[in-house]
Protein backbone atom coordinates (compact mmCIF):
# COMPACT_ATOMS: atom_id res chain seq x y z
CA UNK A 1 0.00 0.00 0.00
CA UNK A 2 1.09 3.62 -0.76
CA UNK A 3 1.63 5.88 2.41
CA UNK A 4 -0.93 7.42 3.33
CA UNK A 5 -1.48 11.26 2.68
CA UNK A 6 -3.63 12.06 5.97
CA UNK A 7 -2.92 11.85 9.28
CA UNK A 8 -5.56 9.71 11.01
CA UNK A 9 -8.16 11.56 12.64
CA UNK A 10 -9.74 10.98 16.17
CA UNK A 11 -11.37 8.22 16.06
CA UNK A 12 -14.73 8.42 15.04
CA UNK A 13 -17.16 4.89 14.94
CA UNK A 14 -17.40 4.07 11.24
CA UNK A 15 -14.77 6.01 10.48
CA UNK A 16 -12.25 3.84 9.80
CA UNK A 17 -14.37 1.25 7.75
CA UNK A 18 -14.92 4.31 5.64
CA UNK A 19 -11.45 5.21 5.49
CA UNK A 20 -10.68 1.60 4.39
CA UNK A 21 -13.47 1.32 1.45
CA UNK A 22 -12.24 4.30 -0.23
CA UNK A 23 -8.49 2.91 -0.30
CA UNK A 24 -9.70 -0.13 -1.67
CA UNK A 25 -12.59 1.78 -4.46
CA UNK A 26 -9.12 3.72 -5.07
CA UNK A 27 -7.29 0.72 -5.78
CA UNK A 28 -10.10 -0.59 -8.19
CA UNK A 29 -11.16 2.01 -10.59
CA UNK A 30 -7.77 4.05 -10.37
CA UNK A 31 -4.81 1.05 -10.03
CA UNK A 32 -7.03 -2.18 -11.73
CA UNK A 33 -6.60 -3.95 -8.47
CA UNK A 34 -9.04 -6.96 -7.65
CA UNK A 35 -11.12 -6.58 -4.58
CA UNK A 36 -10.18 -10.51 -3.71
CA UNK A 37 -6.33 -9.48 -4.03
CA UNK A 38 -7.52 -6.05 -1.81
CA UNK A 39 -9.17 -8.04 0.87
CA UNK A 40 -7.34 -11.14 1.46
CA UNK A 41 -4.09 -12.94 1.00
CA UNK A 42 -0.28 -10.96 1.95
CA UNK A 43 -1.01 -8.01 -0.32
CA UNK A 44 -4.79 -7.11 1.78
CA UNK A 45 -5.26 -3.45 2.92
CA UNK A 46 -3.17 -3.51 6.05
CA UNK A 47 -6.12 -1.53 8.06
CA UNK A 48 -8.47 -4.45 7.70
CA UNK A 49 -6.93 -6.51 10.92
CA UNK A 50 -7.71 -3.61 12.76
CA UNK A 51 -11.63 -3.23 12.06
CA UNK A 52 -14.19 -5.35 14.14
CA UNK A 53 -16.43 -7.80 12.39
CA UNK A 54 -18.95 -5.70 11.99
CA UNK A 55 -16.68 -2.42 10.75
CA UNK A 56 -15.55 -5.01 8.38
CA UNK A 57 -18.74 -6.12 7.30
CA UNK A 58 -19.88 -2.39 6.89
CA UNK A 59 -16.57 -2.00 4.45
CA UNK A 60 -17.25 -4.65 2.14
CA UNK A 61 -21.10 -3.65 1.66
CA UNK A 62 -20.14 -0.55 1.08
CA UNK A 63 -17.54 -1.07 -1.89
CA UNK A 64 -19.94 -3.27 -3.23
CA UNK A 65 -22.74 -1.76 -2.92
CA UNK A 66 -20.82 1.24 -4.60
CA UNK A 67 -19.21 -0.68 -7.75
CA UNK A 68 -22.73 -2.88 -8.03
CA UNK A 69 -24.65 0.48 -8.62
CA UNK A 70 -21.24 2.54 -10.19
CA UNK A 71 -22.93 3.39 -13.08
CA UNK A 72 -26.07 5.07 -11.39
CA UNK A 73 -24.31 6.70 -9.25
CA UNK A 74 -22.31 8.35 -12.01
CA UNK A 75 -25.56 9.42 -12.99
CA UNK A 76 -26.61 10.94 -10.13
CA UNK A 77 -23.82 13.07 -8.49
CA UNK A 78 -23.19 14.44 -12.73
CA UNK A 79 -26.90 15.89 -12.29
CA UNK A 80 -25.78 17.02 -8.40
CA UNK A 81 -22.45 18.62 -9.87
CA UNK A 82 -22.57 21.15 -11.95
CA UNK A 83 -18.92 20.93 -12.73
CA UNK A 84 -18.47 17.15 -12.74
CA UNK A 85 -16.50 14.69 -9.98
CA UNK A 86 -13.30 16.60 -8.48
CA UNK A 87 -10.61 14.83 -10.73
CA UNK A 88 -7.43 16.01 -9.16
CA UNK A 89 -8.65 14.79 -5.63
CA UNK A 90 -9.52 11.30 -5.58
CA UNK A 91 -10.67 10.93 -2.07
CA UNK A 92 -13.56 13.75 -3.47
CA UNK A 93 -14.67 11.04 -5.42
CA UNK A 94 -14.66 8.21 -3.01
CA UNK A 95 -16.26 10.51 -0.36
CA UNK A 96 -19.34 11.29 -2.82
CA UNK A 97 -19.93 7.66 -3.93
CA UNK A 98 -19.48 6.42 -0.42
CA UNK A 99 -22.18 8.51 0.85
CA UNK A 100 -24.43 8.69 -2.04
CA UNK A 101 -24.65 4.73 -1.71
CA UNK A 102 -25.40 5.13 1.78
CA UNK A 103 -28.04 7.65 1.08
CA UNK A 104 -29.68 5.69 -1.59
CA UNK A 105 -29.23 1.96 -0.70
CA UNK A 106 -27.77 1.20 2.68
CA UNK A 107 -29.33 1.50 5.83
CA UNK A 108 -27.69 4.52 7.24
CA UNK A 109 -28.82 7.73 8.61
CA UNK A 110 -28.77 10.61 6.19
CA UNK A 111 -26.75 12.75 8.30
CA UNK A 112 -24.85 10.28 9.39
CA UNK A 113 -23.92 9.35 5.68
CA UNK A 114 -23.13 13.17 4.72
CA UNK A 115 -20.77 13.41 7.98
CA UNK A 116 -18.72 10.39 8.22
CA UNK A 117 -18.16 11.50 4.01
CA UNK A 118 -17.51 15.12 5.21
CA UNK A 119 -14.69 13.88 7.57
CA UNK A 120 -13.59 11.83 5.16
CA UNK A 121 -12.47 15.05 2.59
CA UNK A 122 -11.23 16.38 5.47
CA UNK A 123 -8.80 13.85 6.90
CA UNK A 124 -7.28 14.12 3.04
CA UNK A 125 -4.71 17.33 2.19
CA UNK A 126 -5.76 17.46 -1.67
CA UNK A 127 -9.62 16.95 -1.05
CA UNK A 128 -10.27 19.04 2.43
CA UNK A 129 -10.86 22.01 -0.21
CA UNK A 130 -13.73 19.67 -1.22
CA UNK A 131 -15.27 19.79 2.27
CA UNK A 132 -18.15 22.19 1.35
CA UNK A 133 -19.15 20.82 -2.05
CA UNK A 134 -19.15 17.12 -0.55
CA UNK A 135 -21.61 17.94 2.40
CA UNK A 136 -23.75 20.37 -0.02
CA UNK A 137 -23.95 17.52 -2.72
CA UNK A 138 -24.83 14.77 -0.46
CA UNK A 139 -27.40 17.00 1.41
CA UNK A 140 -29.00 17.41 -1.97
CA UNK A 141 -28.77 13.73 -2.72
CA UNK A 142 -30.99 12.75 0.21
CA UNK A 143 -33.72 15.01 -0.98
CA UNK A 144 -33.32 14.26 -5.03
CA UNK A 145 -31.68 11.15 -5.27
CA UNK A 146 -34.30 8.96 -5.58
CA UNK A 147 -36.40 10.74 -8.68
CA UNK A 148 -32.80 10.85 -10.60
CA UNK A 149 -32.51 6.78 -9.95
CA UNK A 150 -36.21 6.32 -11.20
CA UNK A 151 -34.70 8.48 -14.75
CA UNK A 152 -32.58 5.65 -15.59
CA UNK A 153 -33.89 2.54 -14.20
CA UNK A 154 -34.57 1.18 -17.66
CA UNK A 155 -30.67 1.96 -18.51
CA UNK A 156 -28.98 -0.86 -17.17
CA UNK A 157 -26.14 1.67 -16.36
CA UNK A 158 -24.50 -0.24 -13.47
CA UNK A 159 -23.62 -3.04 -16.91
CA UNK A 160 -20.54 -1.84 -19.04
CA UNK A 161 -21.87 -0.27 -22.01
CA UNK A 162 -19.41 -2.64 -24.12
CA UNK A 163 -20.77 -5.58 -21.88
CA UNK A 164 -23.93 -4.88 -22.21
CA UNK A 165 -24.06 -4.70 -26.06
CA UNK A 166 -22.45 -8.06 -25.97
CA UNK A 167 -25.26 -10.03 -23.75
CA UNK A 168 -28.03 -8.01 -26.11
CA UNK A 169 -26.27 -10.29 -28.98
CA UNK A 170 -25.76 -13.34 -27.79
CA UNK A 171 -28.66 -13.54 -25.35
CA UNK A 172 -31.84 -11.12 -26.91
CA UNK A 173 -32.28 -7.74 -25.04
CA UNK A 174 -35.22 -9.32 -23.12
CA UNK A 175 -33.05 -11.92 -21.19
CA UNK A 176 -29.60 -9.24 -21.00
CA UNK A 177 -31.84 -6.66 -19.19
CA UNK A 178 -32.97 -9.58 -16.97
CA UNK A 179 -29.05 -10.34 -15.92
CA UNK A 180 -28.42 -6.85 -15.80
CA UNK A 181 -31.67 -6.56 -12.84
CA UNK A 182 -30.14 -9.50 -11.30
CA UNK A 183 -26.22 -8.54 -10.72
CA UNK A 184 -27.66 -5.72 -9.23
CA UNK A 185 -29.23 -7.71 -5.95
CA UNK A 186 -26.66 -8.77 -3.37
CA UNK A 187 -26.67 -12.27 -3.71
CA UNK A 188 -27.13 -14.81 -0.76
CA UNK A 189 -24.55 -16.85 1.14
CA UNK A 190 -24.79 -20.62 -1.42
CA UNK A 191 -22.92 -23.78 0.86
CA UNK A 192 -22.66 -27.17 -0.23
CA UNK A 193 -22.83 -29.72 2.75
CA UNK A 194 -21.75 -33.16 3.62
CA UNK A 195 -24.91 -34.58 3.94
CA UNK A 196 -28.33 -33.67 5.25
CA UNK A 197 -29.05 -30.49 3.27
CA UNK A 198 -32.69 -29.82 5.01
CA UNK A 199 -31.40 -29.83 8.02
CA UNK A 200 -28.60 -27.44 7.39
CA UNK A 201 -30.74 -25.37 5.79
CA UNK A 202 -33.02 -24.94 9.25
CA UNK A 203 -29.57 -24.53 11.28
CA UNK A 204 -28.74 -21.87 9.12
CA UNK A 205 -32.33 -20.17 8.58
CA UNK A 206 -31.91 -21.01 4.95
CA UNK A 207 -33.50 -23.15 2.91
CA UNK A 208 -32.63 -25.65 0.10
CA UNK A 209 -31.86 -25.71 -3.44
CA UNK A 210 -33.35 -27.92 -6.09
CA UNK A 211 -29.97 -28.30 -7.06
CA UNK A 212 -29.10 -29.80 -2.92
CA UNK A 213 -27.32 -26.75 -2.10
CA UNK A 214 -28.07 -24.71 0.83
CA UNK A 215 -28.83 -20.64 0.64
CA UNK A 216 -29.04 -18.18 3.82
CA UNK A 217 -29.05 -14.75 3.84
CA UNK A 218 -27.03 -14.62 7.47
CA UNK A 219 -24.28 -12.20 7.18
CA UNK A 220 -20.87 -11.75 8.70
CA UNK A 221 -17.65 -13.88 9.21
CA UNK A 222 -18.44 -17.31 7.84
CA UNK A 223 -15.92 -19.08 10.08
CA UNK A 224 -18.43 -18.19 12.83
CA UNK A 225 -21.45 -19.81 11.59
CA UNK A 226 -22.79 -23.55 12.94
CA UNK A 227 -20.67 -25.95 11.54
CA UNK A 228 -17.76 -24.40 9.31
CA UNK A 229 -15.11 -25.16 11.82
CA UNK A 230 -16.04 -28.76 11.90
CA UNK A 231 -15.49 -29.25 8.39
CA UNK A 232 -19.63 -29.73 7.62
CA UNK A 233 -19.59 -27.50 4.68
CA UNK A 234 -17.68 -25.19 2.36
CA UNK A 235 -18.56 -22.20 0.34
CA UNK A 236 -19.58 -22.42 -3.02
CA UNK A 237 -22.01 -20.88 -5.50
CA UNK A 238 -25.15 -23.09 -6.72
CA UNK A 239 -24.08 -22.94 -9.94
CA UNK A 240 -20.44 -23.50 -9.28
CA UNK A 241 -21.63 -26.56 -7.38
CA UNK A 242 -22.77 -28.67 -10.95
CA UNK A 243 -20.05 -29.35 -12.86
CA UNK A 244 -17.90 -31.59 -10.89
CA UNK A 245 -21.87 -33.37 -10.39
CA UNK A 246 -21.69 -34.12 -13.80
CA UNK A 247 -18.66 -37.05 -13.54
CA UNK A 248 -21.52 -39.23 -12.16
CA UNK A 249 -20.36 -41.37 -9.95
CA UNK A 250 -16.36 -40.73 -9.44
CA UNK A 251 -15.85 -43.53 -6.46
CA UNK A 252 -12.02 -44.96 -6.72
CA UNK A 253 -11.58 -42.72 -10.20
CA UNK A 254 -8.56 -40.96 -11.05
CA UNK A 255 -9.37 -36.65 -11.49
CA UNK A 256 -7.19 -34.26 -12.40
CA UNK A 257 -8.93 -30.52 -10.95
CA UNK A 258 -6.84 -28.45 -13.60
CA UNK A 259 -7.58 -24.72 -11.72
CA UNK A 260 -8.87 -26.36 -8.83
CA UNK A 261 -8.28 -23.36 -6.04
CA UNK A 262 -10.17 -21.95 -4.21
CA UNK A 263 -11.42 -25.95 -3.72
CA UNK A 264 -14.77 -26.43 -4.08
CA UNK A 265 -15.18 -28.68 -6.89
CA UNK A 266 -12.15 -30.54 -5.81
CA UNK A 267 -14.02 -31.29 -2.15
CA UNK A 268 -16.74 -32.58 -4.08
CA UNK A 269 -15.03 -35.17 -6.04
CA UNK A 270 -12.75 -36.27 -2.93
CA UNK A 271 -16.22 -36.15 -0.99
CA UNK A 272 -17.75 -38.20 -3.47
CA UNK A 273 -14.69 -40.97 -3.31
CA UNK A 274 -12.28 -39.48 -6.35
CA UNK A 275 -8.70 -39.41 -6.27
CA UNK A 276 -7.74 -36.29 -7.00
CA UNK A 277 -5.03 -34.66 -8.16
CA UNK A 278 -5.45 -30.54 -7.87
CA UNK A 279 -3.31 -28.07 -9.95
CA UNK A 280 -3.36 -24.37 -9.89
CA UNK A 281 -0.79 -22.20 -10.93
CA UNK A 282 -1.13 -19.52 -7.29
CA UNK A 283 0.94 -20.47 -4.75
CA UNK A 284 -1.65 -18.17 -1.98
CA UNK A 285 -4.75 -19.75 -3.73
CA UNK A 286 -3.73 -23.41 -3.32
CA UNK A 287 -2.82 -22.80 0.14
CA UNK A 288 -6.12 -21.15 0.51
CA UNK A 289 -7.26 -24.96 -1.11
CA UNK A 290 -5.26 -26.88 1.65
CA UNK A 291 -6.56 -24.62 4.44
CA UNK A 292 -10.14 -25.74 2.85
CA UNK A 293 -9.14 -29.48 2.50
CA UNK A 294 -7.86 -29.54 6.20
CA UNK A 295 -11.04 -28.20 7.83
CA UNK A 296 -13.18 -30.59 5.73
CA UNK A 297 -10.83 -33.47 6.51
CA UNK A 298 -10.64 -34.06 2.72
CA UNK A 299 -7.37 -35.27 1.26
CA UNK A 300 -5.99 -34.64 -2.35
CA UNK A 301 -2.61 -34.58 -4.24
CA UNK A 302 -2.19 -30.94 -4.30
CA UNK A 303 0.58 -28.89 -6.71
CA UNK A 304 1.46 -25.64 -8.07
CA UNK A 305 1.66 -25.39 -11.08
CA UNK A 306 0.15 -24.00 -14.54
CA UNK A 307 -2.33 -25.93 -16.07
CA UNK A 308 -0.73 -26.16 -19.49
CA UNK A 309 2.86 -26.87 -18.05
CA UNK A 310 1.92 -29.54 -15.91
CA UNK A 311 -0.27 -31.31 -19.09
CA UNK A 312 3.05 -31.13 -20.91
CA UNK A 313 5.42 -32.28 -18.09
CA UNK A 314 2.45 -35.16 -17.20
CA UNK A 315 1.91 -36.48 -20.96
CA UNK A 316 2.57 -39.95 -20.05
CA UNK A 317 -0.33 -40.57 -17.65
CA UNK A 318 -3.88 -40.63 -17.81
CA UNK A 319 -7.09 -40.21 -16.28
CA UNK A 320 -9.94 -41.25 -15.98
CA UNK A 321 -11.41 -38.19 -15.87
CA UNK A 322 -10.52 -34.29 -16.19
CA UNK A 323 -12.36 -31.21 -14.98
CA UNK A 324 -11.24 -27.74 -16.14
CA UNK A 325 -12.49 -25.10 -14.76
CA UNK A 326 -10.79 -22.58 -17.27
CA UNK A 327 -9.20 -19.02 -16.16
CA UNK A 328 -11.81 -16.43 -17.92
CA UNK A 329 -13.09 -13.40 -17.73
CA UNK A 330 -15.86 -14.68 -15.09
CA UNK A 331 -18.76 -12.20 -16.29
CA UNK A 332 -20.82 -14.72 -14.88
CA UNK A 333 -19.79 -13.62 -11.20
CA UNK A 334 -20.02 -10.06 -11.34
CA UNK A 335 -23.58 -10.53 -9.22
CA UNK A 336 -20.66 -11.88 -6.09
CA UNK A 337 -17.25 -9.54 -7.50
CA UNK A 338 -19.14 -6.52 -8.30
CA UNK A 339 -15.18 -5.36 -9.70
CA UNK A 340 -15.02 -7.56 -12.67
CA UNK A 341 -17.47 -5.76 -14.63
CA UNK A 342 -14.78 -2.64 -14.21
CA UNK A 343 -11.60 -3.88 -14.76
CA UNK A 344 -12.23 -5.95 -17.68
CA UNK A 345 -12.59 -5.49 -21.33
CA UNK A 346 -13.42 -6.88 -24.59
CA UNK A 347 -10.14 -7.28 -25.35
CA UNK A 348 -9.22 -9.46 -22.31
CA UNK A 349 -11.34 -12.01 -24.17
CA UNK A 350 -8.88 -13.06 -27.21
CA UNK A 351 -6.20 -14.00 -25.09
CA UNK A 352 -8.31 -15.63 -22.53
CA UNK A 353 -10.15 -17.95 -25.23
CA UNK A 354 -6.68 -18.80 -26.37
CA UNK A 355 -5.27 -20.10 -23.14
CA UNK A 356 -8.53 -22.27 -22.67
CA UNK A 357 -7.67 -23.96 -26.37
CA UNK A 358 -4.69 -24.90 -24.87
CA UNK A 359 -6.01 -26.74 -22.14
CA UNK A 360 -8.30 -28.23 -23.51
CA UNK A 361 -6.07 -29.40 -26.58
CA UNK A 362 -3.14 -30.72 -24.12
CA UNK A 363 -5.55 -32.45 -21.98
CA UNK A 364 -7.38 -34.75 -24.30
CA UNK A 365 -4.08 -36.76 -24.43
CA UNK A 366 -4.39 -37.33 -20.44
CA UNK A 367 -8.07 -39.12 -20.87
CA UNK A 368 -7.99 -42.81 -21.13
CA UNK A 369 -10.08 -44.15 -23.50
CA UNK A 370 -13.54 -43.76 -22.22
CA UNK A 371 -12.21 -40.84 -20.00
CA UNK A 372 -14.25 -38.13 -19.24
CA UNK A 373 -13.71 -34.53 -19.50
CA UNK A 374 -15.88 -31.59 -17.86
CA UNK A 375 -15.27 -28.05 -18.98
CA UNK A 376 -16.48 -25.02 -17.74
CA UNK A 377 -16.04 -21.50 -17.22
CA UNK A 378 -17.92 -18.91 -15.19
CA UNK A 379 -18.21 -16.38 -18.24
CA UNK A 380 -21.26 -15.66 -19.84
CA UNK A 381 -19.13 -14.60 -23.57
CA UNK A 382 -19.84 -17.60 -25.87
CA UNK A 383 -16.14 -17.68 -26.75
CA UNK A 384 -14.75 -19.16 -23.96
CA UNK A 385 -17.68 -21.46 -23.25
CA UNK A 386 -19.98 -22.96 -26.40
CA UNK A 387 -17.00 -21.76 -29.21
CA UNK A 388 -14.64 -23.65 -27.33
CA UNK A 389 -15.81 -26.41 -27.35
CA UNK A 390 -17.30 -26.08 -30.46
CA UNK A 391 -13.68 -26.18 -31.73
CA UNK A 392 -12.12 -28.72 -29.86
CA UNK A 393 -15.01 -31.22 -31.18
CA UNK A 394 -14.04 -30.28 -34.73
CA UNK A 395 -10.24 -30.81 -34.44
CA UNK A 396 -10.66 -34.10 -31.74
CA UNK A 397 -12.71 -36.51 -33.57
CA UNK A 398 -11.75 -38.63 -30.54
CA UNK A 399 -13.86 -36.29 -28.52
CA UNK A 400 -17.87 -36.26 -28.24
CA UNK A 401 -20.28 -34.76 -26.03
CA UNK A 402 -22.26 -36.37 -23.87
CA UNK A 403 -25.47 -34.95 -23.23
CA UNK A 404 -26.51 -33.38 -20.04
CA UNK A 405 -30.53 -34.36 -19.35
CA UNK A 406 -32.45 -31.49 -17.09
CA UNK A 407 -33.02 -34.80 -14.39
CA UNK A 408 -29.20 -34.49 -14.02
CA UNK A 409 -29.39 -30.89 -12.66
CA UNK A 410 -32.59 -30.68 -10.49
CA UNK A 411 -35.13 -31.35 -13.28
CA UNK A 412 -33.94 -27.16 -14.33
CA UNK A 413 -34.44 -27.74 -17.77
CA UNK A 414 -33.96 -24.17 -18.45
CA UNK A 415 -30.38 -24.35 -17.76
CA UNK A 416 -29.67 -27.16 -20.81
CA UNK A 417 -28.74 -25.79 -23.80
CA UNK A 418 -30.52 -27.21 -27.17
CA UNK A 419 -27.24 -29.25 -27.70
CA UNK A 420 -26.76 -30.38 -24.29
CA UNK A 421 -24.65 -28.78 -22.23
CA UNK A 422 -24.91 -26.61 -19.64
CA UNK A 423 -25.54 -22.62 -18.98
CA UNK A 424 -26.96 -21.23 -15.80
CA UNK A 425 -27.57 -17.25 -15.86
CA UNK A 426 -27.78 -14.58 -13.20
CA UNK A 427 -31.30 -14.19 -13.74
CA UNK A 428 -32.04 -18.14 -13.65
CA UNK A 429 -33.55 -19.58 -10.50
CA UNK A 430 -35.78 -16.73 -9.59
CA UNK A 431 -37.56 -16.52 -5.65
CA UNK A 432 -40.33 -14.03 -4.39
CA UNK A 433 -37.81 -12.69 -2.82
CA UNK A 434 -34.87 -11.25 -5.05
CA UNK A 435 -32.34 -11.85 -2.34
CA UNK A 436 -32.72 -15.66 -2.62
CA UNK A 437 -32.74 -15.89 -6.14
CA UNK A 438 -30.14 -16.13 -8.69
CA UNK A 439 -26.69 -18.36 -9.80
CA UNK A 440 -23.67 -16.96 -10.89
CA UNK A 441 -23.35 -17.56 -14.82
CA UNK A 442 -21.62 -20.77 -15.82
CA UNK A 443 -21.10 -22.49 -18.98
CA UNK A 444 -20.21 -26.41 -18.73
CA UNK A 445 -20.05 -28.97 -21.09
CA UNK A 446 -19.50 -33.32 -21.12
CA UNK A 447 -17.18 -34.74 -23.64
CA UNK A 448 -15.91 -38.19 -23.61
CA UNK A 449 -12.94 -39.85 -25.74
CA UNK A 450 -14.03 -42.61 -27.63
Amino acid sequence: MPPQRFALPSEVPGLAARRIAADILDGVLHKRRTLDEQLDGAAAHPGLKNLSDRDRALMRRLVATILRRLGTLGHVLSRLLDRGVPTDAPRAQSALLIGAAQILWMDVPDHAAVDLSVRLVQSDRRAAKYAGLVNAVLRRCAREGQPLIDEVKSQALDVPPWLMARWIAHYGESVARDIAAAIGQEPSLDITVKSNPEQWATRLHGETLPTGSVRTLLQGSVKMLPGFSEGHWWVQDAAAALPARLFGGVAGKAIVDLCAAPGGKTAQLVHAGARVTAIDRSPNRMARLRDNLARLALDAETVVADGVDWLEQNHDRVFDGILIDAPCTSTGTIRRHPDVGWLRQESDIAPLAAAQKRLLQKAVALLRPGGMLVYCTCSLEPEEGEQAVAALLASEPAMRRVPIEASEVAGLSEIVTAEGDLRTLPCHLPHQDPRLGGLDGFYAARLVKS
